[in-house]
């Protein structure tokens, strides 16, 4: 009996559990403590981050210190869901107070967990009363609040910028110009805070249309081509034509510069010529008195207008990207733009060439000879073309860019809005040469020095383009001819020359030696179409390139279609264009968890509020580190 009693093992499982229920049931309460305690941690370590944001957000308004702490206190204890408030002490400490962080918002919370079932388990384990246990962490948020901005404003003044905006009763331009001085303002006032930084927030103007303008002030300064050293700055001109007429008054090349050569020049010889010396040169005669037979008797002689202030875009590549002119590669240096005076003939429909502003003074049947010939300039003739914008300034009809100024100072406020205030609508498009000239305001490299270093940190760089249309250049048909012998031809110039367009800021599509400048870098383009549609697919090709260059240097790319509508095919084009030109946010997220574009596609009635989220987006550049 005994014996069967000790080999019985039915019992065994029973005690065998009894002893192990102990250690099972702490296991079972650690995991249930340790899975709630790590839910609370990232509760508060949640409602922190957002306090942090959104505090930040709120000192940079302009709040005081004491408001941005009860700010702080109560977004903070909103946001902390399952946790005891009680249990969690937040602790602020303020940009101008955090020695450590020289400029960041430095949140801290220490949080107390307080176990449900450990202590249970822990007084069963030592068969005793159970105790108080706490378990005590910290979590922190630093937002870096120092960070500063410089944007350059990259914004169309085309023709088209004079149509009334959809849904609305204004001018395009109108809107733009108060919602651009409106953004201005916002930030202005939010760098206005950061009083511990020099220059926080740095604003820039680039009015583009067909070209841009870099301003006159600018003629001698060191990036621009002041020698003719470009390969681009003679193409349209035959200084041979020089020596053809006179022998003592040539133009000859020499070290990569044209100088004036022979006695014919008298005290002006051994000078070189540039475009600059062209405008310098160039004397506009009227006659004061005739006789009874209409001849002239008297003459009186009048300079022409000097350089409006645009340039040509540079060739290929240096068009597409941002490195700095040098005299070791003249054709990074920027051109005068010098619209050639064009043949005085007409075809066999009576039309006139669009930009015939100077007598030819050849004899040439060849209007292509004729529009090159270079002794007309050194002649004084009568023209109508007497304007800043017309004659060898056609096609710069924008005014002049104005590089970063910090809007923290009345000074650099007031100059920022008088540049938007100024701009006015005439002309192509070529957003392509605005972006280049945009990302060169913000660059810290040459033409502009205003900017900071593009290596320091800290520093967001943002080019915000608008546009209202499609990248345009224009055939010499396609276009209205100036006045000619006193008639308006509505229907076009005509291309007896053969540069098959219109001067631009590319030049000619087709210039002396050939060469068309609007085809270089393109891809899948029919290089000898020369119609406003493939000029348009190449200079959108153009576009797409330097959005890339840039945004590849850490440039951040702000878009705004302006009343583009996607059932236009070209506007769609443009559209899908502007998109994938922008930027990738830092702070929001689309609803598969991707970074949005930063591109609006706007009308003229909500133009004021896609600038405001524009604005907030700036913001978040500035509070997100």
């Amino acid at each position: 009996m005994l014996m069967s009693f000790l080999r019985d093992r039915r019992g065994n499982f029973a005690m065998m559990t009894g002893l192990l229920m102990a250690p099972m049931l702490g296991a079972v309460a650690l995991a249930v403590d340790y899975t709630q305690m790590s839910r609370q941690k990232q509760q508060t370590q949640n409602a922190l981050d957002a306090a942090g944001l959104a505090t930040a957000r709120f000192l940079s308004s302009g709040a005081t210190d004491s408001d941005t702490l009860q700010y702080a206190e109560s977004f903070f204890r909103t946001n902390l869901k399952s946790v005891k408030p009680e249990n969690a002490i937040l602790h602020v400490v303020l940009p101008n107070n955090n020695s450590s962080g020289g400029g960041t918002l430095l949140l801290t919370a220490d949080l107390t967990y307080q176990p449900i079932f450990f202590p249970a388990f822990k007084a069963l384990m030592r068969d005793g009363p159970a105790e108080d246990i706490n378990i005590d962490f910290r979590a922190q948020s630093e937002i870096r609040m120092q960070n500063t901005l410089e944007v350059a404003l990259v914004l169309d003044n085309s023709g088209s910028m004079d149509y009334v905006g959809t849904g609305s009763t204004e001018k395009r331009l109108s809107i733009l110009k108060k919602a651009a001085k409106e953004l201005v303002k916002t930030i202005a006032a939010e760098g206005a805070q950061m009083k511990q930084v020099s220059k926080p927030v740095q604003f820039g103007v680039v009015p583009f249309a067909g070209a841009v303008n870099v301003g006159t002030q600018n003629a001698t300064a060191s990036w621009m081509d002041t020698d003719g050293r470009s390969p681009i700055h003679h193409e349209n001109f035959d200084w041979s034509s020089m020596g053809s007429t006179d022998s003592n008054k040539r133009v000859e090349q020499s070290g990569g510069v044209y100088y004036k050569r022979g006695s014919g020049w008298g005290s002006e010889e051994n000078q070189k010529v540039t475009r600059f010396t062209l405008y310098a040169g160039l004397q506009r005669k009227e006659c004061t008195k005739r006789d009874w037979y209409g001849n002239c008797k008297s003459w009186s002689y009048t300079k022409m207008p000097d350089w409006a202030g645009c340039v040509e875009m540079r060739p290929y590549p240096y068009n597409l990207n941002n490195e700095a002119p040098s005299s070791a590669k003249p054709e990074t240096y920027f051109v005068p733009m010098f619209a050639p005076d064009e043949t005085d003939r007409t075809d066999s429909s009576g039309r006139p060439a669009n930009n015939n502003w100077w007598a030819d003074l050849t004899s040439s049947t060849s209007s292509a000879t004729r529009q090159a010939f270079m002794p007309k300039y050194f002649t004084p003739s009568e023209t109508s073309a007497t304007g800043n914008l017309e004659g060898p300034n056609a096609g710069c009809t924008t005014k002049a860019i104005t590089t970063l100024k910090d809007v923290g100072t009345t000074t650099g406020l007031n100059s920022v809005y008088d540049a938007i205030d100024a701009m006015e609508a005439s002309g192509a498009t070529n957003v392509t040469e605005g972006i280049a000239w945009g990302w060169r305001v913000v660059s810290g490299s040459a033409p502009f020095t205003e900017a900071r270093a593009d290596t320091e940190k800290g520093n967001d760089k943002v080019v915000i383009v608008l546009t209202d249309g499609a990248n345009t250049y224009y055939t010499p048909t396609s276009v209205v001819a100036q006045d000619y012998s006193g008639s308006n031809y509505r229907y076009g110039g005509n291309d007896l020359a053969g540069a098959k367009s219109i001067y631009s800021n590319y030049g000619y599509a087709k210039n002396r030696s050939g060469d068309s400048r609007i085809f270089d870098g393109t891809s899948s383009i029919n290089k000898t179409d020369f119609s406003n549609d493939n000029f348009s697919t190449a200079m959108t090709q153009h576009m797409s390139a330097i959005c890339e260059n840039a945004k590849a240097k850490n440039i951040i790319v702000m878009t705004v279609a302006l009343d583009l509508k996607s059932s236009d095919q070209t506007e769609k084009k443009q559209i899908d264009a502007l998109k994938e030109c922008a930027s990738d946010s830092r702070s929001r997220r689309d609803g598969d968890g991707k970074p949005v574009k930063l591109f609006w596609n706007a009308t003229g009635g909500d133009l004021d509020q896609k600038f405001k989220e524009i604005g907030d987006e700036l913001s978040n550049l500035r509070i997100v580190g």
